[in-house]
């Protein structure tokens, strides 16, 4: 883009960018509040053709919820459920492999799999979840666990500590731990939305451990419920420090919250995020996040077609085909609850970009379509 179609508040951000420069909170602020939606995007895609050219990633994948019960109460979650109540669900060992079996016959990398905090799982139940899965395809990678549900088997079901738990859950099978929980790390709004959960801090205690285990994981964010640009700006800063620290976060992925499926309190009847509001978070997060190579647009959240237009707001991957996701579907969330190979690969194509598969690090696969990026 011609820097002098952008607005005048972005320019000097603008140069910045282009000399490879790390923006500031108060410029962070300054894109939140800027009215140019578009030079936001021009701004985002220099990030993301230095770091990925034009290339555009997925993964072929498929989504495990072993079972809602938990011990919370998060104000914003349509997915927890208490013992006995009606939506409460539990799936035996036996079922969850063969539903990854019918995976693996459709040519899936990956199993991303998280749950409630289940309050009376044994712990081997978790590890022989794992052998099974494992046993299935030694190749198939398996991404599991949020940073709280460590948390809560560390403390509560093992017994151990966080990098002792890890090393078990390791040794059993798991390959990588998802980046689910974060929400927002301001405290001010943990205490609305998710009190009792884990802090900003312990919730980097896990990833740290991970990562200092050589392990890799994503990060995530919640945002449009009530929120603020300061407290986005914060969360992204305690996310670029950690990765300043580790190097250890593969991609961050941002998502809007569900209003509908919203518990009594101050999250019931919130509007849900606009579209303008979800390419801006994607932009601002590419800017921002200048030592991450990955932004990924959760098509779950936003839909695809608003994804596809996000590969010009320095987005660079699609997640997957995720096949039956029940956390979004249940708060209320219209979008489909999964994507073809096919599907994800016209879209990246139709928006101008390369689409490569890739696994669970965000390495590209070798296939065709490798020859034709190069």
């Amino acid at each position: 883009m011609n820097p002098r179609l952008l607005s005048k508040d972005l320019l000097p951000i603008h140069e910045k960018v282009v000399a490879g420069e790390r923006i500031t909170d108060a410029e962070a602020m300054a894109l939140y509040a800027s009215r140019d939606l578009n030079g936001l995007g021009a701004i985002a895609n220099v990030v993301r053709e230095r770091k990925n050219a034009n290339v555009a990633t997925y993964i072929h994948n498929r989504y495990i919820n072993y079972s809602n019960v938990c011990i919370l109460s998060c104000q914003f979650c349509a997915f927890g459920a208490k013992k006995r109540e009606p939506h409460a669900f539990e799936s035996a060992i036996p079922e969850i492999a063969a539903n990854v079996k019918e995976g693996l016959a459709d040519g899936i990398t990956e199993i991303h799999m998280v749950g409630g905090l289940h309050p009376s799982l044994p712990g081997e139940w978790y590890l022989d979840l794992l052998r099974t899965l494992r046993g299935l395809d030694a190749e198939l990678s398996i991404k599991a666990f949020t940073a709280v549900e460590i948390r809560h088997l560390a403390e509560r079901v093992f017994k151990k500590s966080i990098r002792e738990t890890l090393e078990l859950l390791r040794e059993n099978g798991l390959g990588a731990i998802t980046g689910g929980g974060a929400e927002i790390f301001a405290p001010e709004i943990r205490e609305q939305i998710c009190r009792g959960k884990e802090t900003a801090e312990e919730w980097a205690e896990v990833h740290r451990t991970w990562h200092q285990m050589g392990g890799r994981s994503t990060c995530t964010m919640l945002y449009g419920h009530i929120e603020g640009p300061e407290h986005r700006v914060d969360h992204l800063r305690r996310l670029r420090e950690l990765q300043d620290e580790t190097g250890g976060f593969t991609a961050f992925i941002p998502f809007a919250f569900e209003p509908e499926g919203a518990r009594p309190g101050p999250l019931k009847g919130i509007a849900h995020a606009t579209s303008t509001q979800m390419l801006r978070n994607l932009a601002v997060s590419r800017i921002y996040l200048d030592n991450f190579d990955h932004i990924t647009a959760y098509w779950v959240s936003m839909g695809l077609p608003l994804a596809q237009i996000a590969l010009a707001y320095g987005v660079d991957d699609l997640h997957g085909t995720i096949h039956e996701e029940k956390i979004f579907h249940m708060a209320g969330a219209q979008t489909p609850k999964q994507q073809s190979v096919a599907a994800l690969e016209k879209a990246i194509r139709e928006a101008g970009r390369f689409p490569m598969q890739r696994n669970t690090f965000y390495e590209r696969l070798p296939r065709g379509t490798e020859r034709e990026a190069a």
